[in-house]
């Protein structure tokens, strides 16, 4: 995770071809079966550093994978923090794969994705993140035409 954080803080620097290069290397190393924790992180910012949308979309599907991944690992009590925390996850994931889609000219496939992370914003608390995330899934609705109670599709069966 140090090393992915530290991709991510070139990311956000602007060094976005450097960000991907060592991203690429440490996803080499963990492997499309490695711990889904650090899958479901390294490919949602990888997908951020991509510069052509249909990478930015396989990457952030295989970041969804990496989630979905996390909830179905075994349970124990008291639970581990990823398995608490993972619900978290999918308003953004949902939210960057609708904007995906708007990106690649395919809105109803935005539509469901947005109405997903839509159904899924239960999970995030009130403050920062969840307030940003919560934001930027209205702007993308107002800019789809698109609402909260428009009756699209919910989540993926099993997911919040």
């Amino acid at each position: 995770m140090t090393r992915i954080g530290q991709a991510i803080i070139l990311l956000h620097a602007g060094d976005r071809e450097e960000a991907r290069n060592r991203l690429g290397d440490i996803w080499r190393e963990i492997g499309e079966e490695g711990d889904a924790l650090h899958r479901c992180t390294l490919a949602h910012y990888m997908a951020d550093a991509q510069d052509d949308p249909a990478d930015e979309l396989a990457w952030d599907l295989r970041a969804l994978h990496a989630a979905d991944g996390l909830r179905q690992e075994p349970i124990t009590l008291p639970l581990p923090k990823p398995h608490s925390a993972v619900r978290v996850f999918y308003p953004s994931l949902h939210l960057n794969l609708a904007a995906d889609y708007v990106k690649l000219r395919r809105p109803e496939a935005a539509r469901i994705h947005l109405a997903r992370a839509r159904a899924a914003t239960g999970a995030l608390s009130d403050d920062g993140y969840g307030d940003g995330v919560r934001a930027a899934i209205s702007r993308l609705e107002l800019r789809l035409g698109s609402g909260p109670d428009e009756g699209r599709p919910g989540p993926f069966p099993g997911q919040p």
